[in-house]
C-alpha cells in the first residue's frame, strides 16, 4: 500500500471549523454562522429567528433548500424536521423532494399548487426531479390543475386541502405523476381509505392570519415530522414511511402514522439529494423549517472503514510536510463513500467511541484535527485526507508516532491506526536563477510568445526536482532546468538523497500588458516651418517608465525626439515596457504642418448701399455696416470683435453703432486644425448728419417737382422758404415732407431766385442750421 507524501515549504494551512460533507448531517438554521456550506438556499428562503424561512405571508413567494450532499440509494434515507405554517390565509404548502445528485444545474419546479415540484402550466418541474411529497395545505398539489398529472378527485371545488400527497419523478413539462395520498382533515365525501380516522385528523396549518410560530410539543399547533425511505428488500425503489408528532391539545403531543409503509417502485438515479420547498400563491402562509436530521435508513448495512498503520516516512525538520491518504489506500466499503476527514490522537487509547448521539457521530471535531507533540504539530487538512506535520527543530533522527482514525461520507470511523514518521535534517534552500544572469531576481517580465530558461542551484548533490506553477505540480519537469512561456508563481523542489526537499525561492513569470494611453490626433502646427511637440498629445507621457515610437515621413522618432517633428503625413505610435523590446501594435497619428501662413481678412459698407468710406458719401451713427469673411477657403468658426463691446459668431454679420467715434473692428477665424488667424480694421464715423440742397427745381415737369433738401442722420427738421421780399411763403415741420411744389395758396408763383432756411437736430442731438437761395425754374 502506497503513502503519498508531499513535501513543501514553510506554508501554514490555515483552516476554519470543519463543516459536515456527509451523513449524519444535522442543520438546526439557528444562525447564519452554524450553517454548513453544504446548505444550499434559493429563492425567498432566510434565516429568520432560529429557522429557515421559506416564505412569507405574502403572494407569489417561493423558497427552497437542498442539502448538496450525495447519498446512495442503496441505503435509503431517514429525515426528521419541525415545520411552521402560520400567519397567512392558508396557503399554498411546502415539499420535502429527493432528486438527481448529478443535475449541473438545479432548477426548482413550478410553484404556488406546484409546490416547487411539478411542472404548472407551462413551467416546467424540477430538474433531475425523483420523489416530491407534498403537505398541500391549500389543497391544488393534490389536484391534476395546472397541468398536473393524476390526483385526488370527488372534491366538489377541485382542491384537497390538508393532503399529504406523493408525486414521482419527472422531467420538464411531463410526467411527475401523482402516487398515493393521505387526507389529514375533512375528507370529501368518498374518501373512505384516502384519509386519517377521524380521530387523528389534524389540520397541517396552525394558525391563521395574526398566528404566531408554534415551537413547543405541548402547544397546540405544534408539528414534527419523521419520514424514512428504506429501500424495497424484493423490488425497486423504496418503502416510504412517515409519522408526525402532532399537538392539537394542550400537554397532548400524538404521534400518528401517515403512511405506514408504501412502496415507491420507481428507479433511482446512482445518487439523490434531499431538499425542501415551499410556495405561496393568490393566498398566503409562512413556511418554515428547523432542526433537520438526516441519516441513511439502512444503518446496519454499512460497515466502518479501515485504515494501515504507516512506519518510517520522511518529514524534514523545521518545515511544513504535506502528506495525503488516498481512498485507495485504505478500506471504504460502504458504496460511493470516500474519505470524509481525519483525527489525530497522541495514544491509542485517547480515540473515543462514537456517541450515541446522531448529529456527534461521524463529525469531525476540531479538536481532534490539530495534535501539538514535542517533536512538532500534526493539522488535518482541508480536503479530506490530507495532512501536515511541521517537525520542531532539536529532533532530527528521531521517530514520532501517532494515531489516527478516518471517518468516511456516511459519518462510520475506524477504529484507529498509528503513522510513524521519521525526522530528518532539511537542506539550505536551493535559488532560481533566469538562465544567462546570475542575479537573484523576484520576476521575469516577458514580450508574448517569448520564453525563459529557470536553473535551479544548489549546495548539495540532488536526487530529483519537482517544478511548481502556482503551487501545482508540473507534470514532468523533472530537472534542474524548465522552460517557461506562461504567466505563473514558479518554485522548485529539490531532493537530496535524505528525500528532504531544498525549497527555492519564487519567481514570477509574466506577460505585461501594454499600457493604456490616450492621442489626441491629429497634432497640429498652425504657421509654416513650425515644429510640432508629439509627446503633449499622449497622455501620461512616461518616457521614464515607457519607451515610444513615431514612425512616419520617412523617419523614427524615439521617445523625446518626438519633441520636435517638422513634417507633415500620416503616422503611426507604438509604446512598450522601458523594460521589453516588443512594442504594441501601432496606432495612427496624423501631423498637419501648413505651408502657407494663415491670414484673415474681410471688408465692410453700409448695408445694400455700396457706401464703404468718405469718398462714397461717409458713415453716419445709424448706418447698419455689413461685414463680410474674405479669409482664405478653410474657416470654420468666426469671432468679431465690433470695437463698442458687441461681438458676434455670424460669418458675415451686421452691426448698427449708433454713434460717432472710431471703432476697431477685429476678425478671428478658426480653421478646421484649431488654428486662428486674426485681422483689425478701423471703421471711423466722424459725422452724425447730411444735409444737400438743390440749386433749382422745376415744379411743372414729371421729375424735380419739389423743392426738398436730401438728409440723412436727422430725427427733427424744419423747412421755410421765403420770397425776395423776405416773406414766408412756405413751412414744413416734417422730416418726411415731400417738400415745397412752388405754388402759394395754390398758385403757382413766379420763375426767379427764393430763399431757404433749414432747421434740423441730427441723431447725436447737434442742431444743424442751413439757409441759402434756389432758382424756381418754369
Amino acid at each position: 500500500m502506497r503513502f503519498l507524501i508531499l513535501l513543501t515549504a514553510l506554508y501554514f494551512v490555515s483552516f476554519s471549523t470543519y463543516s459536515q460533507v456527509g451523513f449524519p448531517y444535522c442543520e438546526t438554521f439557528a444562525d447564519q454562522g452554524s450553517v454548513s456550506s453544504k446548505t444550499v438556499f434559493g429563492g425567498s428562503a432566510t434565516l429568520v429567528d432560529g429557522v429557515l424561512r421559506l416564505t412569507d405571508a405574502q403572494r407569489e413567494q417561493n423558497g427552497y433548500v437542498y442539502i448538496d450532499i450525495p447519498f446512495s440509494p442503496s441505503y435509503g434515507i431517514k429525515a426528521s424536521f419541525e415545520y411552521f405554517m402560520y400567519g397567512g390565509s392558508g396557503a399554498d404548502g411546502l415539499t420535502v423532494f429527493l432528486f438527481d445528485a448529478d443535475v449541473q444545474n438545479f432548477r426548482p419546479g413550478g410553484f404556488g399548487g406546484a409546490l416547487g415540484y411539478t411542472q404548472r402550466d407551462n413551467m416546467p418541474g424540477m430538474t433531475g426531479g425523483y420523489l416530491g411529497i407534498g403537505f398541500d395545505a391549500f389543497g391544488n398539489y393534490s389536484n391534476s390543475n395546472e397541468g398536473k398529472i393524476g390526483g385526488f378527485s370527488g372534491s366538489p371545488n377541485g382542491r384537497y386541502p390538508n393532503s399529504i400527497s406523493i408525486r414521482k419523478n419527472g422531467a420538464g413539462l411531463s410526467g411527475y405523476q401523482f402516487v398515493d395520498g393521505k387526507m389529514t382533515l375533512d375528507p370529501p365525501s368518498g374518501s373512505l381509505g384516502l384519509s386519517l380516522d377521524v380521530q387523528y385528523q389534524f389540520p397541517l396549518s396552525s394558525g391563521g392570519a395574526g398566528t404566531t410560530r408554534v415551537t413547543d410539543p405541548a402547544k397546540p399547533g405544534y408539528r414534527k415530522v419523521f419520514m424514512e425511505l428504506e429501500p424495497n428488500p424484493s423490488g425497486v425503489g423504496y418503502i416510504l414511511k412517515m409519522e408526525m408528532v402532532v399537538t392539537t391539545v394542550t400537554n397532548e403531543p400524538r404521534t400518528i402514522t401517515i403512511f405506514p409503509g408504501i412502496p415507491f417502485p420507481y428507479v433511482a438515479s446512482k445518487n439523490l439529494k434531499i431538499g425542501f420547498a415551499a410556495s405561496t400563491g393568490g393566498e398566503t402562509n409562512i413556511h418554515e423549517i428547523r432542526n433537520l436530521q438526516v441519516e441513511v435508513s439502512n444503518d446496519e448495512g454499512l460497515e466502518n472503514p479501515s485504515g494501515v498503520d504507516f512506519f518510517d516516512f520522511a518529514s524534514c525538520e523545521g518545515q511544513e510536510n504535506t502528506y495525503f491518504i488516498t481512498d485507495e489506500e485504505v478500506i471504504l466499503p460502504n458504496e460511493n463513500s470516500e474519505i470524509r476527514c481525519l483525527q489525530f490522537y497522541a495514544s491509542f487509547s485517547d480515540i473515543e467511541e462514537e456517541s450515541d448521539d446522531i448529529c456527534t457521530q461521524g463529525k469531525c471535531r476540531e479538536e481532534n484535527r490539530e495534535l501539538i507533540l514535542p517533536q512538532g504539530t500534526f493539522r488535518a487538512g482541508t480536503n479530506a485526507g490530507d495532512f501536515t506535520f511541521f517537525p520542531n527543530e532539536g529532533f532530527t533522527d528521531q521517530n514520532v508516532t501517532v494515531y489516527y482514525t478516518i471517518t468516511d461520507t456516511y459519518g462510520k470511523s475506524s477504529t484507529g491506526n498509528a503513522m510513524t514518521l521519521k525526522i530528518i535534517e532539511s537542506p539550505e534552500p536551493v535559488r532560481i536563477f533566469e538562465e544567462g544572469n546570475s542575479d537573484s531576481i523576484e520576476e521575469i517580465r516577458l514580450c508574448g510568445g517569448e520564453a525563459v530558461r529557470l536553473i535551479s542551484k544548489g549546495g548539495e548533490i540532488y536526487e530529483r526536482y519537482e517544478w511548481y506553477k502556482d503551487d501545482k505540480l508540473i507534470l514532468g519537469a523533472e530537472s534542474n532546468e524548465l522552460s517557461v512561456n506562461a504567466v505563473g508563481d514558479y518554485l522548485v523542489k529539490a531532493y537530496n538523497r535524505k528525500n528532504c526537499p531544498a525549497i527555492s525561492n519564487s519567481i514570477l513569470v509574466s506577460f505585461p500588458e501594454f499600457p493604456d494611453f490616450d492621442i489626441i490626433s491629429p497634432v497640429v502646427a498652425c504657421t509654416p516651418d513650425q515644429s510640432v511637440d508629439v509627446t503633449e498629445s499622449i497622455s501620461n507621457y512616461d518616457p521614464v517608465r515607457y519607451d515610444y515610437k513615431l514612425t512616419g515621413a520617412g523617419k523614427i522618432y524615439l521617445d523625446d525626439e518626438m519633441k520636435e517633428v517638422s513634417s507633415s503625413g500620416a503616422y503611426e505610435i507604438q509604446i512598450k515596457h522601458a523594460d521589453l523590446d516588443c512594442y504594441s501594435s501601432p496606432e495612427p497619428l496624423q501631423i498637419v504642418i501648413p505651408e502657407e501662413k494663415l491670414l484673415a481678412d474681410f471688408d465692410f459698407e453700409i448695408q445694400g448701399t455700396g457706401v464703404k468710406g468718405e469718398d462714397d458719401g461717409g458713415f453716419f451713427p445709424d448706418d447698419v455696416f455689413q461685414f463680410r469673411d474674405l479669409s482664405p477657403n478653410g474657416a470654420q468658426s468666426w469671432s468679431w470683435d465690433f470695437g463698442d463691446g458687441s461681438s458676434s459668431t455670424d460669418k458675415n454679420p451686421t452691426q448698427s453703432y449708433g454713434k460717432k467715434g472710431d471703432f476697431d473692428v477685429a476678425l478671428t477665424f478658426t480653421n478646421m486644425w484649431g488654428c486662428e488667424a486674426t485681422l483689425v480694421k478701423r471703421v471711423s464715423i466722424i459725422r452724425s448728419y447730411r444735409v444737400m440742397f438743390p440749386t433749382g427745381f422745376t415744379p411743372l415737369d414729371n421729375e424735380n417737382q419739389f423743392f426738398v433738401p436730401k438728409s440723412k442722420g436727422l430725427v427733427s427738421a424744419q423747412l421755410l422758404i421765403f420770397n425776395t421780399w423776405g416773406n414766408l411763403i412756405f413751412e414744413s415741420d416734417d422730416i418726411n415732407s415731400a417738400g415745397w411744389d412752388g405754388k402759394l395758396e395754390g398758385k403757382l408763383l413766379d420763375a426767379g431766385f427764393y430763399v431757404y432756411r433749414y432747421n434740423g437736430v441730427a441723431t447725436d442731438g447737434e442742431k444743424v442750421t442751413k439757409a441759402g437761395k434756389f432758382k424756381l425754374i418754369r
